[in-house]
């Protein structure tokens, strides 16, 4: 009889032993409970103790986690409808309060969360036309409303880290997108005659200063004409003079054959003139 003593002592050691042990993995936290209420909260990784029987331990996982919800729809500030599908990257931050609000299901944990977030991007999309909304940074309209989104997380023990959104869709059930199209147009409109007012206006600023460069080139080209004429003038004259003073006789010959040269340059000129004039002295003599 002392035998199966000792093994059933044995075995009950041996399920004591096993009933006082367990294990948090890396990334993991634990509660202890005795008898239904926490006696120790965010116990770390590791091989951790509890008392057999009247303890007990729950493990859950404190690592990021994507919380997916199903796509909303909201109204902007111009009373458009737009489809937003979003997720959110959350952890456990308190133990002992996520635990008692949602009794450590996560399903709960997201159903509750959910209407939070949801609430508060309504908040900002309602704020904002749709164009913003499509076009803008998401990444703004989000951190506008982490903070309170934070806020309402905390009371289930929960701290969302960042929320993205996946897609922004338009209704294909309204004119959402026609209403898009039409604006998107119109501000392209809008840029493109920017684009050309800007190109005309630096256009007649080019026209005007090729017009003003043209008077200043011509201006100074005619001053420089004026010039080397007056200097041609003033070298003929002088060279005339030299020549006059050095033989009379030639010159006075040469200016009038030039006279003559003028005179009867188109060939079909009639000059009436007395025989004796001055002018005709060099046609009738050859001294």
């Amino acid at each position: 009889m002392r035998v199966p003593a000792l093994i059933a002592a044995g075995i009950a050691l041996l399920l004591a032993l096993l009933g006082s042990v367990f294990v948090v993995s890396e990334g993991h936290s634990a509660i202890v409970f005795r008898l239904g209420t926490v006696v120790r909260e965010d116990i770390g990784p590791g091989l951790r103790f509890k008392w057999p029987l009247i303890e007990t331990a729950r493990v859950f996982d404190r690592r990021l986690q994507i919380l997916e919800s199903p796509p909303e729809r909201y109204l902007t500030a111009d009373k458009l409808d737009v489809s937003v599908d979003f997720f959110a990257l959350g952890q456990i931050d308190d133990m002992r309060r996520f635990f008692q609000a949602t009794g450590g299901d996560e399903t709960v944990a997201v159903e509750r969360l959910a209407p939070i977030i949801r609430d508060s991007l309504r908040n900002e999309i309602n704020s904002l036309n749709l164009l913003d909304v499509v076009k803008g940074d998401r990444e703004a309209v989000i951190g506008k409303q982490l903070e309170t989104i934070n806020k309402g997380a905390a009371t289930l023990g929960i701290r969302i880290k960042d929320i993205r959104i996946k897609r922004i869709d338009l209704p294909q059930d309204s004119n959402v997108l026609a209403s898009v199209y039409n604006q998107m147009r119109s501000q392209r409109l809008q840029v493109a005659s920017q684009l050309r007012a800007e190109g005309v206006e630096q256009a007649q600023a080019i026209r005007a200063t090729a017009d003003r460069d043209k008077t200043v080139i011509l201006a100074e080209a005619e001053r420089d004409a004026q010039r080397l004429r007056g200097e041609g003038d003033a070298e003929a004259t002088r060279m005339y003079g030299e020549a006059a003073s050095k033989d009379p006789a030639f010159f006075t010959f040469q200016r009038s054959l030039e006279s003559y040269r003028k005179s009867f340059a188109d060939g079909q000129s009639v000059i009436v003139l007395d025989r004796d004039d001055p002018f005709l002295q060099y046609l009738k003599s050859d001294r």
